[in-house]
């Protein structure tokens, strides 16, 4: 029963997805100028991406003392999987960093900044809020809109809604044809862009292979035969990749600019 709940949401959704992998942005991103403001807009996606990622831990297992068993045993040992990749992944020089550190990494090497998303985090650090920290590290309006959008998902904890926005609004959203004009740029210049092409690597091969199906297993134990769960689950989802076009469109606004 429940997966055809999951195969009936996928078939809900395709018209959606189909329009956040068509979206021009891809194309848009056609010179250095513009990768490095892409990039700069969009780590905060990468970072919120962890904070997504790190509440459906929180919801689904016990990081609590004293330990006690949490429900979907199923979905609990999913994300722990997950976690581990996106959080301490191989760095590919024998270390391990989260895709949230890869990705800075690959800005600072291919000349982005990053300035502003470290101070957003420093000021996170220091106990600000959310709107205060973005406020004060002068956040993008395209990228706290986004953001926000993530965190209604974080506080109101529902762990349908958080694992449908994880897997539908999250996966596959940097075409091959994104990835094909990296990996030129690291044929010319490999000192600059290497690091941001193994970063696509590994992102886009771990969701594919490993993390893209577990999260579709994750959202199918957490829902299992509740239609209110598929329900709530399908509406976050439809949510969560029409944050992503909006934000995709506030992006391209200002990369036709430069």
């Amino acid at each position: 029963m429940s997966f055809d709940r999951l195969a009936e949401l996928q078939n809900n959704l395709a018209p959606y997805r189909q329009r956040l992998l068509e979206h021009t942005i891809y194309a848009t991103v056609n010179s250095v100028p513009r990768l490095r403001a892409f990039m700069e807009s969009h780590v905060f996606a990468v970072w919120d991406f962890m904070s997504l990622l790190k509440a459906l831990q929180r919801s689904l297992t016990c990081v609590e003392m004293p330990w006690l068993p949490t429900r979907h045993p199923a979905a609990r040992h999913l994300i722990n999987a997950i976690v581990l990749g996106e959080e301490s992944d191989e760095d590919g020089r024998g270390g391990h960093l989260s895709h949230f550190e890869l990705y800075l990494e690959a800005m600072e090497a291919c000349g982005a900044k990053t300035q502003p998303v470290l101070k957003f985090c420093d000021q996170l650090r220091q106990g600000k809020s959310f709107d205060d920290a973005a406020e004060l590290a002068e956040v993008n309006a395209a990228a706290r809109s986004f953001m926000s959008t993530t965190f209604e998902f974080v506080n109101r904890g529902r762990p349908s809604e958080i694992a449908a926005a994880f897997t539908f609004g999250r996966e596959d959203v940097i075409p091959d044809m994104f990835r094909q004009f990296v990996e030129t740029l690291c044929s010319e210049s490999p000192d600059n862009f290497e690091r941001f092409r193994f970063y696509l690597v590994r992102h886009i091969d771990l969701d594919a292979d490993d993390h893209g199906p577990k999260a579709l297993q994750m959202v199918t134990s957490i829902c299992g035969d509740d239609a209110d769960e598929w329900i709530a689950a399908e509406k976050a989802a439809i949510t969560a990749i029409d944050a992503r076009l909006r934000f995709w469109d506030a992006v391209q606004r200002q990369l036709v600019l430069i």
